[in-house]
């Protein structure tokens, strides 16, 4: 087959064939025809190389980040095609494959690229899904990132193609493909996205609780041993209106307040404000320092609700100190698809760039991103100084685990599937009998189990239960009472038979209280019913028992050092903590864990807050003028090191500055063109002048004035010749003075003074007009004027005509 002409390779990019092969001189042939017209030519021109192909190769690798063998659908990945020294390549294509597609139709491809490095890669022009480089050259490394398909995509094939000199490596060849199937939920299928409306009736109670794995034993590198801890967590269950944060999106002021300073306050008011997107809003401490054993502090956890139209559950809290990076989760949907509610979700979770900070360490200096970055997932590649660097480009161990179970229901439910023995457990709330007429501005806790009847005979009482306003999110409208009564008798006056007690099933036993040995472990339920007669619930609700974890390890069965020092207080004023360590140096020979303790732990106190109201960073450098020239403003800020529990800081965190740059250039200004005088001479050919005036004169640099002054030929009739010459030319000059006086009274009357022409004065003969004088102001307008002297007077002159004259006109008009 013949050579393709260069200008004709270019023109022929398709999705399987890099434009490195255009320079490279191959001898190309297109598949036939029947195959290319499956989809009118969407990726679907296959040019192959007639060429050498190497087969068993290991020059080449496509590589994604972890090695993963499943994808988490609308997870990001970080995709590296790279060369082992000393091969390198000039060009190659990148495409994701649903598992068994041809690629010629658009449906074909699964998820999303994104390009990191736009001087090495690109979209190829016709076939959008597939990345090649931008330019062929030599290269031995690129990346992008790769954001997984939704859930039930199935099984996805990421391919490469190479070229390298006068050879082609195809995407089915060993190491140049990368097979995933979509990871299994743990927890049971959850609405796909793009997010869906919820089919699940009655409302949800879940429990979210935060396990922190982030420690010095996990995460070693640079580790902030002083200062580490976990800010307060803030989030809310919300609709699908509603985005707290999202990968590929940009940080809100509140979440750059909670990814850079830990503070939840500008956080929770962006929520608040969200009116009837939001059901909960989820609050939970902050954590100092960031990792204890479980026995020392339990893991902090919150309560919230969902329902049909806010299913949706997220949050976010900072590792401190850090730059900007967070662990969170966005818009986990809690519904299912069977129309129910997920009984238990469990996420690892690892940290994400909030996009508003340059840091590359903990503890870097405050450094704005400007322009704004948009959140994204940290990498084990992103900066060779980074906590999480991995030169191998493993997965970032998890810094933390959070665990959303599913602790009630109320209302009738739908789900298609029926309830399993779980699901029968976990509904131990009881359910409204009544329709509440709460508004929905206002936000209560749930209502308390009804109290004792205040009669204890057969006279009638009263019972009361109560609920807490949490939150008024419209002043305007008034929030109900928060306690509620109603009648009642004492116990066995009733009317009704079955006064008795219905309580939900036991909660399953909580974990051991020991690690090694003899321990305690509890279980609870609740009171779903109490009885009608409103007598007290006498069944416990709480039970206790011993449990044993490796009968047969003891303390004295390991050897340890002896304890370390103290390290320094977690405070800098006021209450903190301080903890010390020592080490196993033999365990247990039968392999058991060491039952001795490790670490301890002890409040301390420093001298009291008011005497060091807050400590503060450096002020960080000023950023650039708002403006390139010309008056503008620019800013620095500083971070709050100080605990927030040591009190309000009444400090400023930023300050803002007026800054000066060079004047902007400022260009010439001119008036509109005067009309076309008449023609200067009465016969043959003349010409006419049009002028304009300058308005504004340019400044620093701004553009020249064009010209004042066009001129243009005129042609009247042909003037005679021979007789009556003298008549004619008496009369031409005539004509011409009159012309002369009439354009010198517009023009006077035109800049405001009347002006005399030298011929109404006959015997007076006068200079020429004097040049402009300076403007008598910069700007606001002002007056130029110029002076016509007498030059000599005739003795039929009379005197008192015949004397000097002048012009004044108006410039620099433009405001100050």
């Amino acid at each position: 087959a013949p050579l393709f002409p260069l200008t004709l390779c270019r023109l022929s990019r398709s999705c399987f064939i890099s434009t490195a092969l255009c320079n490279a001189g191959f001898t190309f042939t297109e598949e036939p025809s029947e195959r290319a017209g499956k989809s009118d030519g969407y990726c679907s021109r296959i040019l192959r190389a007639q060429g050498t192909r190497n087969e068993g190769y290991n020059e080449f690798r496509l590589r994604v980040e972890g090695d993963p063998e499943n994808y988490q659908p609308g997870s990001t990945y970080r995709v590296t095609l790279y060369a082992s020294s000393p091969a390198y390549f000039r060009g190659f294509t990148l495409i994701a494959l649903r598992e068994g597609r041809e690629g010629d139709k658009e449906e074909d491809y699964a998820g999303n690229f994104q390009i990191i490095d736009e001087e090495d890669t690109q979209f190829m022009i016709n076939c959008p899904p597939a990345v090649t480089e931008s330019t062929p050259r030599r290269r031995t490394r690129i990346q992008v990132f790769w954001t997984a398909p939704p859930s039930s995509s199935g099984c996805v094939t990421l391919k490469a193609s190479i070229v390298q000199k006068r050879i082609i490596y195809f995407q089915d060849e060993g190491s140049l493909t990368k097979r995933m199937c979509e990871k299994e939920s743990l927890y049971g299928e959850t609405t796909e996205k793009p997010l869906l409306d919820c089919c699940a009736c009655g409302t949800a109670k879940y429990r979210v609780t935060f396990y922190g794995n982030w420690s010095e034993k996990v995460h070693p590198k640079d580790y902030p041993r002083r200062a580490n801890h976990w800010s307060a967590i803030i989030g809310a269950s919300h609709s699908k209106n509603y985005v707290l944060w999202e990968y590929g999106g940009y940080a809100s002021e509140g979440i750059k307040k909670v990814a850079e300073l830990g503070s939840p306050v500008s956080m929770e008011e962006e929520i608040r404000q969200k009116g009837d997107d939001v059901l909960t809003v989820i609050k939970m401490k902050a954590q100092w320092p960031a990792w204890q054993p479980l026995n020392v502090r339990a893991a902090p956890s919150a309560e919230f609700s969902v329902d049909r139209t806010r299913h949706l559950m997220s949050f976010l809290t900072m590792l401190g100190p850090s730059p900007d990076w967070n662990v969170g989760l966005s818009a986990e949907d809690l519904c299912t698809k069977e129309c129910g509610w997920a009984q238990r979700v469990v996420q690892d979770m690892i940290p994400w760039d909030a996009g508003t900070d340059n840091g590359v360490t903990y503890e870097s200096p405050n450094k704005p991103t400007v322009p704004q970055e948009k959140i994204r997932p940290l990498t084990s590649l992103d900066h060779p100084q980074s906590p999480f660097y991995d030169p191998e480009g493993g997965a970032i161990t998890p810094v933390a685990r959070v665990v959303v179970e599913r602790i009630a229901r109320k209302g009738e439910q739908c789900n298609v599937v029926p309830d399993n023995v779980d699901d029968i457990v976990a509904d131990i709330a009881q359910e409204e009998k009544e329709e509440d007429d709460t508004p929905e501005t206002c936000i209560y806790s749930n209502w308390s189990p009804w109290s004792a009847c205040s009669s204890a005979t057969c006279d009638k009482g009263k019972r009361m239960r109560q609920r807490m306003l949490k939150a008024q999110l419209d002043l305007s409208v008034p929030c109900p009472h928060t306690q509620d009564f109603e009648p009642c008798m004492g116990p066995g006056c009733s009317d009704e038979e079955g006064s008795t007690c219905t309580m939900s099933e036991w909660i399953t036993w909580s974990p051991c209280s020991m690690s090694c040995g003899m321990g305690l472990r509890s279980r609870e339920r609740y009171v779903k019913q109490f009885p009608d007669d409103g007598s007290v619930c006498t069944l416990p609700t709480e039970e206790n028992e011993k449990c044993i974890v490796n009968e047969e390890c003891t303390p004295n069965s390991c050897l340890v050092t002896e304890w370390g020092e103290w390290d320094s207080c977690s405070a800098t004023c006021g209450l903190g903590m301080k903890r010390r360590e020592r080490m196993v140096k033999m365990p247990p020979p039968d392999g058991s864990i060491c039952g001795a303790e490790v670490l301890e732990v002890e409040k301390c106190m420093m001298p009291e807050c008011h005497t060091i109201p807050c400590m503060l960073s450096p002020w960080s450098d000023w950023s650039d003028c708002s403006v390139t020239c010309g008056k503008g403003m620019r800013t620095r800020q500083r971070v709050l090191k100080s605990p927030v529990e040591l009190g309000e800081c009444t400090e400023d965190l930023e300050q803002v500055e007026k800054c000066m740059l060079p004047e902007c250039p400022t260009d010439c200004m001119v008036s509109e063109w005067t009309e076309w005088s008449e023609c200067n001479k009465s016969c043959g050919k003349g010409h006419m002048i049009r002028t304009r005036m300058v308005k504004l004169e340019p400044q620093f640099g701004g553009d020249s004035c064009p010209e004042t002054v066009q001129r243009k030929k005129c042609k009247i009739r042909k003037c005679n010749r021979g007789g009556g010459q003298g008549q004619v030319n008496s009369d031409e000059k005539k004509r011409r003075k009159e012309a002369r006086e009439k354009r010198r009274s517009k023009q006077g009357g035109r800049q405001g003074e009347e002006t005399t022409s030298p011929a109404e004065h006959p015997g007076c003969k006068m200079r020429p007009w004097s040049s402009w004088t300076d403007c008598t102001k910069l700007c606001g307008g002002g007056i130029q004027e110029r002076l016509m002297t007498a030059k000599k007077r005739l003795k039929s002159a009379q005197l008192p005509s015949c004397k000097d004259r002048k012009e004044i006109r108006a410039c620099n008009v433009y405001p100050c």
